[in-house]
């Protein structure tokens, strides 16, 4: 049960490490100054792609629930980190997006009934801690829109990560149709944005189509895919915690494949931030509770003697 549980972290760990990627494909491969094109290609390809290998459309009220998941953690997502990305130092984008581990202890206490604990948001702070000495550089004056296009889309983000455990999936419909119902969606909510705003797509050359086929295919359908897995098998709480994968690993790019240096201060960040990120996996205690105090969404089967377990984070 242990091993099985430790592979599935490792898999959705996946996700944030390719998300991790994304900063330099973008800059070494891709056409300059197209955030809202390359939020299109990520997402509609990857989607239709999923939809294609699933053959499962929505049902009933999914249809309304996938277009909220796919505006939440697509279609909104990608427009405000891409905008808080352009308007404020990369480090200083990176920080403000660690903090979804915060976010969704405060969104699943709201939205899940699960009261949050002072081992969480102390991890979380943790976390946000040591991102923030592993990417922050000196700047100067913040940019107010890039800080609240950067907040916006953590908690968009972290929204969507909260309402996708609460919903679950409907019966027979597995995370493949799920997450291909999500990038359609939002990449249908991106295109006419990007072609109002940049025009027509760009001229592309061998790397750029290369870079836009890793980014459409391991970088969004595989690890979307991965991502939506994780949230149907584990808390939101335990795989936002992997968030801080993301920094870190585009840190160990910066420095394995563009001579990027880290500084010790850097690398004890990494150590801090990795440290959190493997705390916040700990599976939370339970304990047996009178049924009817039970509370949230999330509860298991009825033990016998009236006594329902319940996770306690």
């Amino acid at each position: 049960m242990a091993a099985n549980r430790a592979t599935l972290i490792t898999l959705t760990a996946l996700a944030p490490a390719s998300w991790g990627t994304t900063y330099a494909v973008t800059t070494e491969f891709l056409p300059a100054d197209r955030p809202l094109f390359t939020g299109l290609v990520r997402a509609l390809p990857a989607g239709l792609l999923l939809l294609a290998l699933a053959r499962v459309p929505p049902r009933g009220a999914w249809w309304g629930k996938a277009a909220v998941l796919g505006a939440l953690n697509i279609g909104a997502f990608f427009p405000l980190l891409f905008l808080s990305a352009y308007r404020l130092p990369g480090g200083l984008a990176a920080v403000v997006g660690s903090v979804g581990p915060l976010f969704v202890v405060g969104l699943s206490a709201l939205l899940l009934g699960r009261r949050p604990t002072a081992r969480a948001l102390l991890t979380g702070t943790v976390a946000a801690f040591g991102v923030s000495l592993v990417v922050l550089r000196a700047a100067g004056a913040l940019d107010p829109l890039g800080v609240l296009a950067a907040l916006a889309s953590t908690a968009s983000m972290s929204t969507g990560t909260v309402l996708a455990e609460r919903w679950g999936r409907p019966e027979g419909v597995g995370p493949l149709a799920l997450t291909g119902w999500q990038l359609t969606a939002g990449g249908l909510l991106i295109a006419p944005l990007a072609f109002l705003v940049e025009g027509a797509p760009p001229a592309l050359d061998g790397p750029a189509v290369g870079g836009y086929l890793y980014l459409a295919v391991a970088n969004t359908a595989v690890a979307y895919w991965l991502w939506f897995r994780g949230i149907g098998r584990l808390t939101a709480t335990q795989v936002t915690f992997l968030g801080p994968l993301s920094p870190l690993t585009a840190a160990a790019v910066g420095w394995a494949a563009l001579g990027e240096a880290l500084t010790p201060v850097q690398l004890a960040g990494t150590a801090l931030a990795f440290g959190a990120t493997v705390a916040g996996q700990i599976a939370p205690r339970t304990r047996t509770v009178p049924a009817l105090r039970a509370a949230g969404p999330r509860r298991s089967a009825e033990a016998p003697g009236g006594r329902t377990p319940v996770r306690v984070e």
